[in-house]
């Protein structure tokens, strides 16, 4: 007889002594306390990953969300702002209200008089709808014409990210010495008591030691390479390359040296403006105890006497690396003193469509393309989803037809959503000839993607019911269709309703389907009807996404962020739904 209380050879042996017992345990309680910690710090990392994230495209979507206008008197003549010389409607719609604008500027700055500082002075400080202002100002009271009125004129985008502190680096410095200006033509001679330009070219002096030895790093580099190399031809044009650095940087170091001689500021170096009397000067020569440069706003006191308080301005991006010039910024920084400039909430984000400049360009047309093409989806996928679970689940009979039926619905929610686009591009746009990026067609291609979501939740809903409902229904003589449309179905509601909400979030937030249907046109108008040409939120992200200016870049994450507030608004609903109506069995 075999012996099955034998241990079989190489078995664990199992100590049933206390002392293992409790040693037992304490392994045991050490696993889960590893384990719970170990769940705690993924959830933990999980969460500083999404912090970080969130906080990342809020602080750049903050440029956005403001805006900066100009506060200016305009007088519009007639002449200017009617087409035909009458204040018809039509006639003031078609009018030059940019001329009105042109002539408003020129009274900030009178001093402009040169065709070279008008024109930038008229195209590199407002926008080009700057005008729709004073157009919709004349338009609403006629009576202004030819009378001041006070507009917020937008400013270009270029100016709004300078005052925004997007374009370069600003430092303040208080002058600490008695300064005194000396100002001969456009040329200003400055000088002060205290070493407060000797400052400025001791940090000029040491950015050439850097030039320098960077460029002996460099000839170093070379030369290592030139010993390398077996060509002739390449051995000589890296010699005459590492001969041209070393020129360089004995030409820096040779500067450097000499820490009493003056310095040229050129564009490729931080600009230095200069702010006093009233006026900005622009340095051009630095030396330790006197500068010159050119004037950009004219001083208030030209003579010789002692100026008071005044300040240096260094804007760490060289004039030559950016969109504005020292002189654009000059006038900036004089209407900001004058109290001018102003930072206002951009509304126009929330009430305009889409623009190729990037202080005009809104999303509502986005928004308005993307409530529409939810609303063919919904009115689509929602009854045909509904209805076909029910079917699937209470009429449907089992056999392999409705196996393969359900064993495709389910293979379908999995399908990547391309797939749905070039169906739609397929059949919908080149079979039926429906309209190219029409919220009609977006939504169509939408609801495929959404409809095995529905079905699937659905029917899920469905057979939570206790099978008891449908019984006791029966049993007091309701037929099958009524115990499911009065009994069964309205029980399943808060589920199917949950369901069908995540699934439109989940099309809500999709860019491919709808690129491959043509809603990636650039559209301005904001669609009326389900058959007008639109885009959708996530496209317009994706479009901004792509273009070099760095206020598209903001308007890019401002965009993101209102995708996902909407995307936690219908999941919380959809918590909500399930909290509200849930019934437990």
């Amino acid at each position: 007889m075999t012996d099955i209380a034998a241990p079989s050879p190489g078995a664990r042996r199992l100590g049933l002594s206390p002392d293992e017992a409790a040693a037992r345990l304490r392994r045991r309680h050490a696993a889960e306390a590893r384990f719970r910690a170990y769940g705690i710090g993924a959830i933990a990392l999980a969460g500083i990953f999404l912090v970080v994230l969130i906080g990342d495209v809020i602080i750049k979507a903050l440029p956005a969300f403001t805006e900066y206008r100009l506060t200016m008197s305009v007088t519009p003549t007639l002449e200017q702002v009617s087409s035909d010389g009458t204040t018809d409607p039509q006639a003031l719609r078609g009018g030059d209200y940019d001329a009105a604008l042109r002539a408003g500027l020129q009274q900030l700055f009178p001093q402009v008089t040169t065709r070279a500082l008008r024109r930038k002075l008229n195209n590199e400080l407002l926008s080009s709808g700057a005008a729709m202002a004073l157009r919709d100002a004349v338009l609403a009271d006629p009576a202004i014409i030819g009378h001041p009125v006070t507009i917020e004129a937008l400013l270009d985008d270029a100016a709004d990210l300078y005052l925004k502190g997007l374009m370069t680096g600003r430092r303040q410095t208080a002058g600490q010495g008695q300064a005194q200006v000396t100002v001969d033509g456009g040329t200003v001679l400055l000088r002060s008591t205290a070493p407060d330009f000797a400052r400025i070219l001791a940090g000029i002096k040491e950015d050439l030691r850097g030039q320098a030895a960077a460029n002996r790093r460099e000839a170093a580099r070379l030369a290592a390479a030139a010993a390398a190399t077996s060509g002739e031809g390449q051995r000589e044009a890296l010699s005459r390359r590492i001969a041209d650095f070393e020129a360089k940087a004995s030409a820096a170091e040779a500067r450097a040296a000499n820490a009493e001689a003056p310095e040229t500021l050129t564009a490729s170096r931080p600009s230095q403006l200069v702010f006093i009397n009233g006026g900005i000067v622009k340095l051009t020569e630095i030396g330790a105890a006197e500068a010159r440069g050119t004037v950009l706003v004219p001083l208030a006191n030209t003579d010789a006497a002692p100026a008071g308080r005044w300040e240096i301005v260094t804007l760490t991006q060289p004039e030559a690396d950016r969109r504005l010039d020292d002189q654009v910024i000059a006038w900036l920084e004089n209407l900001k003193q004058r109290g001018l400039v102003s930072s206002h909430f951009a509304t126009r984000f929330f009430t305009s469509g889409d623009s190729r400049e990037p202080e005009q360009a809104g999303i509502l047309g986005a928004l308005v393309g993307s409530a529409l093409t939810m609303l063919v989806t919904l009115v689509l996928c929602l009854p045909i989803g509904v209805g076909a679970a029910v079917y699937l689940e209470e009429f449907a009979p089992k056999n392999r037809l409705t196996d393969l039926i359900e064993v495709n619905i389910n293979n379908l929610a999995a399908v990547p959503s391309i797939v749905f686009g070039l169906l739609g591009l397929a059949m919908f746009l080149n079979f039926f000839g429906l309209p190219r990026s029409a919220p009609l067609v977006g939504g169509l291609v939408l609801a495929l993607l959404v409809l095995p979501t529905i079905i699937i939740a659905s029917r899920a809903a469905l057979k939570s019911v206790p099978p008891s409902i449908r019984e006791a229904a029966l049993g007091i003589g309701a037929s099958h269709q009524q115990a499911v449309f009065h009994h069964v179905l309205p029980l399943a509601m808060p589920g199917i309703m949950t369901g069908t909400i995540i699934g439109m979030a989940h099309a809500l937030g999709e860019t491919a389907p709808l690129l491959l249907i043509g809603m990636v046109a650039f559209i301005v108008d904001v669609p009326g009807s389900i058959t007008d040409a639109a885009t959708a939120l996530p496209v317009q992200i994706y479009l901004w996404s792509d273009l070099p200016e760095p206020l598209f870049q903001a308007k890019t994450a401002a965009a993101i962020l209102v995708l996902l507030g909407f995307l936690f608004i219908m999941n919380g609903l959809a918590i909500l739904l399930r909290r509200r109506f849930e019934r437990r069995w």
